[in-house]
Order: C-alpha cells, then sequence, then structure tokens
C-alpha cells in the first residue's frame, strides 16, 4: 500500500522547495542534510527559527555513552547505550536587516527557494525580508575536510538603503533530543576572540566507563564586504557581529568559513594551534576557489557513481538523492569508521554500526570505490575482534558475537530483543568477507586477518546451537531473526541456514589456508556434524522454508486485507498486537534466499517470494530492496519497479513517516542494488561476473559503472544492452547465459 507525504520537488539533480514547511520543518531538515564523511549536519536556518525544530550537528567517530535504563537489570545487559552526540551548532548567523531580526518562523518572508544541489554537495535557500533579498549558501568541503562553508549575499529590491547586520555564533550550549535524562555531554574547555575570528574548545563530559573523551574545537572566520564590529565570549558560546550598508545595484556577500578538529586525529593542546595553521591556509583561498574545488570532488565521484535513469524523473532523483547522501557519509577514507543509519542527519539509532554495513554497503562499495575502501570496513570489524569475543564471554559462549550497535565494537544496544536474540548479524560479518574475497579475487585478507574473523564467529554458532536427542538435529532456540516483529523464536530459518553456512564456508577456507596456530581438526569436524545435522523448518505441501517453528500456526491475513489507517504497524499497534501477528517487517527467509541465490531453484525462489511478500508490511528500510532484486530474477517487473520506488524514495517520500527524525543512510543502498542486482541482474557467483537485463516499462533507459576486479566497466540498457569495457584488461563473462569476452564493448538485444 502506497502512503507518501512528498513535500519536495521533483528534479534530476536537485531536491527543492519554494516553501518554509513549517508543519513539517524536520522532514525538511532531514531531506536537505549535507556532510563530508569527517562532519555534517542537517539542513537548519542558520537565521533565527523559532518554530519546531531539529537543530544536529555530528563529527564522526564523536560519541558518548549513555548510561543503559532500565528497570530490571539482567545479566549480559551492556552498561551503555553509544550515541552520536550532537555537537557544537557552528551554523549559526543572525540576521538583522534595519535592526530587526530575521526569524524565519515569524517574520513576513516572500520568495523563499530551497535547493539542495546534488551533483556539486551545495544547499542553498534564499527569502524576501524588509525589501532584501538574502541568499544564503552552504557546503561542507570534501577537498579540506575540516572546512564547512556559509555563505550569504544580500540585494536591496525596494532602492532603499538598508543597514545590514550578522552576528555568527559558535555555541556549545546544544543538548541530543534522545538522551536519557536529558544530560549535557560537552563541558567548555576554552574559548577566546583572535584577530583571525573566534574560537571554542569543548570536551565531552566525564563518563564511568571507560570510554575516552573526545575534544571538539571549531574555528569561525570571515571574508567578504562587511566590517567588524564586535566581539564577544560567553560563558558556552563566541559571537562576531559585522555590519555593512547595502544600496540598490551593489549586493554584499559576508562568508562564514568554519574550520573542525578532534582529538580522534589531534592532540587536545594542539588543537588551538592547529586551527590558527589552518586559518591561515584557508585566508590564502577566496569563497569562488572553495566552491570550485567542491564542485570538482563531487564530479569525480559522480563520473564512476552515477546512475543514469531516461523515462523517469522521479527515480532519476531518488537514486542520486541515495547515492548523495550515502558518500556525504562514507567514501572509506578512514578505516576507524563505519556507516552509522542515520549519518549526519539525526541521533536515531545512536548514530552506531549496525549490520547493515556487511549485508547492503559492502556490495555498493565494492562496486563504486576501490578496492580498498570495502577492506577498510571488513578490517574495521577484525580491529574489534577482542570486543565481540568479550560480547560473547558476557552471554556465556565461546568465539566472538559482532554487536548490533556498537562505536567501538563492545555491544551497546539497550533492547533484550535486539541485543541477546538477533545473533544472524554475526553471520553477516561473515558474509562480508565472503562477498569481498569472491568479488575482487583476492584471497589475501581472507587467508589472514578474514580466518582470524571467522574462525571464532564459527566457534560462537557451534556453542549456541544445542542438539535435539529427539529429533538428531542440531538447532537455534531464543532468537530474532531480521523480522523484528517476531522475538524470541525457535530455529529462524534464516538464522540457521546463515549459521551452517558460516561453519562450511570456514572450514572450506581453512582447508584453502590452514591455520594450525588457530584451529584443530577435531573442532572442524564438529562443525561438519552440525552443519550436516542442521535442523531447517520447511512444509513439503507449501513448498516454503518456514521462517520459523509454529509461523504457519497464525492467522495469515495478507497486509493487502488491512484496513490502511492500521499502517505503519509499529505507530498503530501495541507491541503485543504486533508480536502475534503474521506481519513481517522485512525480507527474513527471502534475505537468505538473496544471500545464497545460486543454492535455489527458480521454482523455490518463487514459491517463498508469493507466500512471504504478501505478509510483508516492510516497515524496516532494508526491505523493499531485497523484494526488488528477487521480484526482477522472478520477471514480476511490477513489484519489482514498486518495491525500486519504495527503496529509492523511501525517504524523500516519507514511506514510513519516520523521516523527520533522519535518514535512512545505510539501507540507501537499497536502491542502487536494487537497480543493479535486481532489473541488471548483476551476479559474481563462484567468481563468475554476469548479467541479465530487463528494461521497465515506464523507462525508456538506464546505466551505471562497476569497478570489477581492476576493470571499469559501463552497463547501459535500453532496447539494445550495452557493456562498455573503459578500463582494464579483457574480461570474461555472461550476459542472459551466453559467454563472451569483452574487450572493448558489446551489444545485444535486451530480454
Amino acid at each position: 500500500m502506497k502512503q507518501i507525504k512528498r513535500i519536495m520537488g521533483i528534479d534530476p539533480w536537485k531536491i527543492t522547495s519554494n516553501q518554509i514547511e513549517k508543519e513539517d520543518r524536520r522532514l525538511q531538515e532531514s531531506l536537505t542534510s549535507i556532510g563530508n564523511g569527517y562532519m555534517g549536519m542537517r539542513g537548519n536556518f542558520s537565521e533565527t527559527y523559532s518554530g519546531d525544530s531539529h537543530q544536529g550537528t555530528y563529527i564522526a567517530g564523536v560519541w558518548f555513552p549513555d548510561k543503559t535504563r532500565v528497570g530490571w537489570w539482567k545479566n549480559g545487559y551492556p552498561e551503555y547505550f553509544g550515541k552520536a552526540i550532537n555537537a557544537l551548532n557552528f551554523a549559526s548567523v543572525r540576521v538583522f536587516i534595519d535592526d530587526k531580526e530575521v526569524d524565519l518562523a515569524a517574520s513576513h518572508v516572500t520568495d523563499f527557494n530551497l535547493s539542495l544541489d546534488m551533483e556539486k554537495g551545495v544547499l542553498t535557500y534564499t527569502y524576501v525580508a524588509y525589501g532584501v533579498r538574502v541568499t544564503a549558501e552552504r557546503f561542507f568541503s570534501i577537498a579540506q575536510q575540516e572546512l564547512a562553508v556559509f555563505a550569504f549575499m544580500f540585494e536591496s529590491l525596494d532602492g532603499e538603503i538598508h543597514q545590514i547586520r550578522t552576528a555568527s555564533i559558535i555555541d556549545a550550549n546544544v543538548r541530543n533530543e534522545d538522551s536519557n535524562y536529558d544530560e549535557k555531554f560537552w563541558t567548555v574547555k576554552n574559548l577566546d576572540n583572535t584577530a583571525t575570528g573566534s574560537f571554542i574548545v569543548t570536551e565531552t563530559i566525564p563518563n564511568p566507563f571507560g570510554v575516552e573523551q573526545f575534544t571538539v574545537a571549531a574555528k569561525q572566520s570571515f571574508t567578504g564586504d562587511f566590517t567588524r564590529v564586535k566581539q564577544e565570549t560567553r560563558e558556552s558560546s563566541v559571537l562576531d557581529v559585522y555590519e555593512a550598508k547595502l544600496i540598490e545595484n551593489a549586493p554584499l556577500t559576508f562568508i562564514k568559513n568554519v574550520l573542525v578538529v578532534t582529538s580522534r586525529d589531534i592532540e587536545p593542546s594542539n588543537l588551538t594551534k592547529v586551527l590558527s595553521n589552518l586559518t591561515l591556509e584557508i585566508s590564502k583561498k577566496t569563497y569562488h576557489e572553495f566552491y570550485k574545488e567542491q564542485e570538482i570532488a563531487w564530479k569525480k565521484r559522480w563520473e564512476i557513481a552515477d546512475v543514469q535513469i531516461d523515462g523517469s524523473a522521479e527515480a532519476q532523483q531518488g537514486i542520486r538523492f541515495n547515492l548523495f547522501q550515502l558518500f556525504s557519509t562514507y567514501y572509506g577514507e578512514d578505516e576507524r569508521l563505519n556507516i552509522g543509519p542515520k549519518g549526519f542527519t539525526g541521533e536515531k539509532y545512536g548514530g552506531a554500526t549496525y549490520w547493515d554495513t556487511e549485508a547492503y554497503a559492502v556490495p555498493l562499495y565494492l562496486a563504486l570505490s576501490d578496492e580498498k575502501v570495502a577492506k577498510n570496513l571488513l578490517k574495521y570489524r577484525h580491529n574489534q575482534l577482542p570486543q565481540a569475543q568479550h560480547n560473547a564471554r558476557q552471554q556465556g559462549l565461546k568465539g566472538a558475537l559482532y554487536p548490533m550497535v556498537t562505536f567501538t565494537g563492545v555491544e551497546c544496544h539497550n533492547e533484550w530483543e535486539i541485543t541477546f536474540e538477533e545473533i544472524h548479524r554475526n553471520g553477516a560479518m561473515a558474509y562480508a568477507i565472503y562477498n569481498y574475497s569472491n568479488y575482487t579475487g583476492d584471497e589475501t585478507y581472507l587467508a589472514h586477518e578474514g580466518l582470524e574473523v571467522l574462525i571464532e564467529i564459527a566457534r560462537f554458532w557451534a556453542d549456541r546451537v544445542h542438539y535435539s536427542k529427539r529429533n538428531d538435529k542440531y538447532m537455534i532456540h531464543g532468537v530474532t531473526g531480521p523480522n523484528e516483529y517476531e522475538n524470541n523464536i525457535n530455529n529462524n530459518w534464516y538464522t540457521n541456514k546463515l549459521a551452517a553456512w558460516v561453519l562450511t564456508y570456514t572450514a572450506e577456507s581453512l582447508a584453502k589456508y590452514p591455520r594450525p596456530d588457530l584451529i584443530e581438526g577435531a573442532e572442524i569436524a564438529h562443525w561438519a556434524e552440525i552443519v550436516d545435522k542442521m535442523y531447517y523448518p520447511e512444509d513439503e505441501e507449501l513448498g516454503i522454508f518456514v521462517q520459523h517453528d509454529g509461523y504457519l500456526d497464525k492467522d495469515l491475513t495478507p497486509v493487502a486485507q488491512l484496513d490502511p489507517k492500521n499502517l505503519p504497524l509499529n505507530q498503530n499497534w501495541s507491541w503485543d498486537r504486533v508480536l502475534r501477528s503474521p506481519y513481517i517487517k522485512q525480507a527474513d527467509v527471502l534475505q537468505g534466499i538473496y544471500f545464497f541465490g545460486n543454492q535455489f531453484s527458480l521454482a523455490e525462489k518463487q514459491r517463498n517470494f508469493d507466500f512471504y511478500e504478501p505478509l510483508t508490511v516492510h516497515e524496516s528500510s532494508l526491505s523493499p530492496s531485497i523484494h526488488a532484486i528477487l521480484a526482477a530474477e522472478l520477471g514480476m517487473e511490477d513489484k519489482a519497479v514498486e518495491m525500486y520506488e519504495r527503496t529509492a524514495r523511501l525517504d524523500l517520500d516519507n514511506y514510513n513517516n519516520d523521516t523527520e527524525d533522519g535518514l535512512h543512510i545505510t539501507s540507501m543502498t537499497g536502491s542502487w542494488l536494487a537497480i543493479v542486482h535486481g532489473f541488471a541482474q548483476m551476479k559474481t557467483w563462484d567468481g563468475q561476473l554476469s548479467f541479465a537485463p530487463f528494461l521497465p516499462q515506464a523507462w525508456t533507459g538506464y546505466a551505471f559503472h562497476i569497478n570489477y576486479r581492476g576493470r571499469l566497466l559501463k552497463i547501459s540498457v535500453g532496447q539494445e544492452v550495452k557493456l562498455e569495457l573503459l578500463r582494464g584488461q579483457a574480461l570474461n563473462l555472461e550476459i542472459y547465459g551466453e559467454k563472451i569476452e569483452l574487450k572493448d564493448f558489446y551489444v545485444t538485444k535486451t530480454k
């Protein structure tokens, strides 16, 4: 059922609006978020806005352990819930026209226009107030990660002379909206005004968990046509005031450059010195030079990443928006970082790392960036192996249990059914190692760091199963599968399948790359016994894999027969009612069929899809893409396109009524997966690259690039399919089952 809320205009390269959405300002802020991988912010106005708003600025890797708060403590609970914390508000520029302050929620403002240019990574908004047109432009530089630029232009429209005053502020008096006790997480360590601007240094408050304290320092400096008239330090903020006279036909510019540095990279005692040096460096460049650098850097990214769609502006905007936000959040430069589900756009989910990265993001980064980016994502988990072992010990288990939510590798999610039961995420870590090795053909990581991770994950699964004498089977009880609308169930098919696969893959890898220093043959033999006797719930009459024991005993009424007012279920039903229902939050059995698609026949895929999709409410942002991919393989074009539209425009159209608190960053990979793995049917089973594209009837064509084993390919799909080898040696691949050698280009009719 399509329930959407569209507040922004359709444009292939831009996100636009001609009004301030006062009733949906938070949604508008989410949709106009920007970042550069190092830091980012929601689309808050720099000017005063007295209406409802969620001011949010976030810095990669800067977080705080917020104490777990539960009524009844259970053994194994994480002590804290790690969360990305709202950092310094350095975007603030209060604007006064003839001593009247512009309040974009209350002042009489006309001719408003808002535009996020995804091609260049620049957010612009304009308006007219008190006879003056104000144009505000901002970007977070991807050429210099510490730099955020806020530019203003003022034009007199009424022929009058106007006095313009700007008050630029860096404010440390910020809070998280989702903290347990409405705490402030920052203390001011130093602040001052200097000849080149003002700076402030803040530190996270002490915590009792041994987690490092972070120090963040920011400095603002200015260029343009204004004269500074005042500087001031306050308890938790710094202020620079500038003034100028505005006359007709003589626009004024005001540029605020903000530099941000942190103790993640620089010793706290050196932060102010580094800020001073960086300020001197940027003073040598003009705003237009910074802008040009931004434009060139984004152009380089788009040259490979862009997916071109002809015939549907909505589809085109959706995929570009998602790719833009993904690359604004993470581009793989820092192996200490990972991809938070909300990125720099909000605080929900704590901003930490989930299994989304391994299951959904790794395939995209393998194809659209250098191999080292995906390898950095693998290294992130290897570096945290000791913490994963700690997580397993907390549950009384052997091996390693990778966390559901983390910044450091230690589990920091405080919902029982998620933290302790949704253990399928442990298999996703192993699948990412397989995916990387199979896609790149490079097994050096697998043979060394990868096997260290795999062995410990396999040990966890071997300890987590139990043997049922009655059935002569190994089983896994008390879990939550990907469908989080089912808690504490037994023998989730996907979890059992994934556990057995991990044991098999690890054993096969050890046969190729023995590690007698880490494991003995008797342990591997026990894994083989578990795999041989693993229990999988199935129903012969229906010909399906059963999601878990007892699932078929539910009232299996399809979603289509529900009253639409009940959707989304998680916002309208009690949790008790949700858990008793048959409704599936996201792909569960179908997730396993996607992961291991070469193990199942088309008939098996069809039966399971036909049974489970009508019961799926897609209230997880991760769900539509898997359904789009499988529907495309099964020739179900309408369903594939429907699911693509949902994953591509999940946030732009606010499908699940939950975008106001931030975008769904990791699931944005789904729109790319739906096109490339779905519509184009790109597969890499056993290292064999293949395609079998179809063209949706509503489109006239689409095209994309992929990096693959040292080559750069372009795939164009219209009435014909054209494969082009743009870089690298000739490549053997398959197109519609036909084996070809791609040397330059190859063209065939679309089927």
